[in-house]
C-alpha cells in the first residue's frame, strides 16, 4: 500500500481528522497537515490522483528532515496521577511543564502523543463512545454449522461471518464455505447490502483474508483494501492479542452462538443457501429483541441513529478480484497470469507489472497505473496480444495473412502472383510460406515493382520460382534477358565417334 496515495485519498474522500488519518496510516499528523495544504494549493482532485503513478505522487511530497534538539521527557506516571484530579486537563499540565523547562519542552502535539503512548502500556479498560454510522466490527464466530453436500454426500462445516454496527449494535450474520479471501469479500458485499449503506471504518480481526502481515504497521490484503476504497471506507485492524479493540464483535459472537447457532444445532442442512435462509429468520428476531437496559431494540436504534448516517452504496456491488505480485517483463513483453500470457506495452520491458484478475478481465498495472486490459482466458500456455502493444516491426509481421500477401502480389503483376502462389503450394504450413514471402516484399520495395515483376517472369522461364532465384536474378541484373529466346541445339556437329541411328538399327 502506498501511504502517500492512501493519505491523499482519505483527505479527498472522507471527513476524517488529520490525527485519525495519521493513526490509520502510521504518519505524523503534521505530515497529514502538509498533505492537506498541498492538496488545497494544487487543486488536486480524485480523478487526477487516480491518473498519477506512485513515483509522481511521492515526488510531490519529498521534504528534508531536520534534526530535532533533545527535549526533557516528563514523568508520565505523575502526569497520569494529576489527570485523575477534577478539572485538570492535558493543556494545563503541558503549560506547567513548558514553564518549568523553557527551551527544552515538547510541543503540545508531541506531549499528548507520548502521554497516549504511556497509556497504551497500562492495563486499562476504557468505555468506548461509538458515533452513529462510523464503525462496523467484524469477526468470524468460532462455532461452525455442519452441512451435507446434496450432490457428493460429503460433510462440510460452514463458517459464520458476524458484523455489528458500533452505535446501534445492529448485526449481520452470514454463512460461507470457508474463511478464504473470496468468501470474506462475498460476506462483506452481502453485509453492505443488508445494512443498506457503508460505515466510515471497518475493524476486522487479523485473519489472513484481511491482514497479510500483522503488527504495529499491519499490511492489508490488496483485494480487501481495494474493496474498502470502492466503498469509500477505511480498514483499521484490531491489534493482535487485544480483543477489547473489537469487544462489540466478541460480544455479538456470543449472542449469535446463543440465539442463532444453538437454535440450529438439531437441524440438518444440505447447502450454504439453506443455512443462510435459516439464519435470516433468527437474525431478524435477534435484531428486534428489546434491550434490557436501554429503550428500544437494535433495529429501532439502527433506523434512528446509524442508517441516516451511513454512506450510500455504489451503483454496482464490488466485483471480486485477485492481485498477483509484481513480475519483471521479459523481452517478449508478455506477463504470465494464471498460466496464460498477456501483453503489455513494449516500452515496459524490464519494468515490473502486477495483475488484477476478475472472473472475466485481466488488468495489468505499472506503478499504480493501468497499462493494459485483456479478456481473461483459461487457455494454459497460450498468449493474448494487443497489436497496440507491439513494436511496429512485430505488428507488421503479425498482420500478414495469406489473403493480404496474395492481394499485394496481384497489385504488382501476374508473374509476382505466380511466385507467391508457389510459396504457399510448396510448403506444408501457411506460416512457413508467409516467412518466405517477407523477403519477396522487401525485394520489391528495394528494387522497384517493375524490376521485381521482370525478375519473377525470368524465374518462371527457368522454372525456379524460389525466393533465392528471384534475389539472384535481381542482384545479377538477369531480368533484362527475359525477352531473349533461350538457345536450343537442334543438330549435332559430325564426328567420327558419333554412332548415329543406323548403328542401332543394324543391331550394333
Amino acid at each position: 500500500m502506498n501511504k502517500h496515495r492512501e493519505a491523499l485519498r482519505l483527505i479527498l474522500t472522507t471527513y476524517m481528522s488529520n490525527r485519525m488519518i495519521g493513526r490509520t496510516l502510521h504518519l505524523s499528523h503534521n505530515t497529514v497537515i502538509k498533505y492537506r495544504k498541498r492538496v488545497t494549493e494544487s487543486a488536486l482532485d480524485t480523478k487526477t490522483l487516480n491518473l498519477m503513478s506512485d513515483t509522481e505522487i511521492e515526488g510531490l511530497f519529498k521534504s528534508k528532515r531536520f534534526r530535532v534538539e533533545s527535549k526533557f521527557m516528563p514523568d508520565w506516571a505523575a502526569v497520569h496521577k494529576e489527570m485523575q484530579c477534577r478539572d485538570v486537563t492535558l493543556q494545563i499540565l503541558w503549560e506547567d511543564y513548558r514553564i518549568e523547562n523553557p527551551g527544552h519542552a515538547y510541543g503540545y502535539s508531541q506531549y499528548t502523543y507520548y502521554y497516549r503512548k504511556y497509556l497504551g502500556k497500562l492495563d486499562i479498560s476504557m468505555r468506548q463512545t461509538h458515533r452513529a454510522g462510523e464503525t462496523i466490527y467484524i469477526d468470524f464466530a468460532g462455532r461452525t454449522v455442519p452441512y451435507t453436500d446434496s450432490e457428493t454426500g460429503e460433510e462440510y462445516k460452514a463458517q459464520v461471518f458476524v458484523a455489528t454496527l458500533g452505535c446501534s449494535n445492529y448485526s449481520f450474520v452470514y454463512a460461507v464455505r470457508s474463511q478464504s479471501l473470496h468468501d470474506w469479500i462475498t460476506a462483506h458485499v452481502q453485509m453492505f447490502k443488508y445494512f443498506g449503506g457503508v460505515s466510515q471504518i471497518l475493524i476486522p480481526d487479523n485473519l489472513k483474508a484481511a491482514v497479510t502481515k500483522a503488527g504495529r504497521d499491519p499490511k492489508l490484503n490488496r483485494t480487501y483494501l481495494e474493496l474498502a476504497r470502492y466503498y469509500n471506507a477505511v480498514v483499521i485492524p484490531a491489534r493482535v492479542r487485544h480483543p477489547k479493540d473489537k469487544a462489540l464483535a466478541e460480544n455479538m459472537v456470543r449472542l449469535v452462538s446463543r440465539w442463532i447457532l444453538a437454535a440450529l444445532r438439531h437441524q440438518r442442512f444440505f447447502s450454504i443457501a439453506e443455512i443462510n435462509r435459516a439464519i435470516e429468520t433468527l437474525l431478524q428476531k435477534l435484531n428486534e429483541r428489546p434491550f434490557k437496559r436501554l429503550p428500544g431494540s437494535r433495529l429501532t436504534r439502527f433506523e434512528e441513529l446509524d442508517k441516516p448516517l451511513l454512506q450510500p452504496l455504489p451503483d454496482k456491488p464490488f466485483e471480486y478480484a485477485e492481485w498477483t505480485s509484481a513480475h519483471k517483463i521479459g523481452p517478449d513483453y508478455h506477463m504470465r497470469v494464471k498460466g496464460h500470457y498477456y501483453s503489455v506495452p513494449h516500452p515496459l520491458i524490464g519494468g515490473k507489472v502486477e495483475a488484477r484478475v476478475t472472473s472475466n478481465i485481466v488488468e495489468l498495472y505499472h506503478q499504480g497505473k493501468r497499462v493494459a486490459s485483456h479478456q481473461r482466458s483459461n487457455d494454459i500456455g497460450a498468449h493474448t496480444t494487443d497489436p497496440a502493444h507491439q513494436p511496429s516491426s512485430h505488428r507488421h509481421y503479425a498482420e500478414q495473412t495469406p489473403e493480404l500477401i496474395l492481394k499485394w502480389a496481384s497489385t504488382i503483376g501476374p508473374a509476382t502472383e505466380a511466385v507467391v502462389k508457389y510459396q504457399f503450394e510448396s510448403r506444408v504450413h501457411d506460416l512457413l510460406a508467409i516467412r518466405s514471402c517477407s523477403p519477396l516484399q522487401r525485394l520489391a520495395k528495394e528494387y522497384g515493382k517493375e524490376r521485381f515483376e521482370a525478375a519473377c517472369r525470368r524465374a518462371q522461364q527457368i522454372e525456379s520460382l524460389t525466393t533465392k532465384s528471384v534475389r539472384s536474378i535481381l542482384q545479377h541484373h538477369l531480368e533484362d534477358l527475359s525477352e531473349e529466346p533461350i538457345p536450343v541445339q537442334v543438330n549435332l556437329p559430325f564426328h567420327e565417334n558419333l554412332r548415329g541411328p543406323d548403328y542401332y538399327v543394324t543391331g550394333g
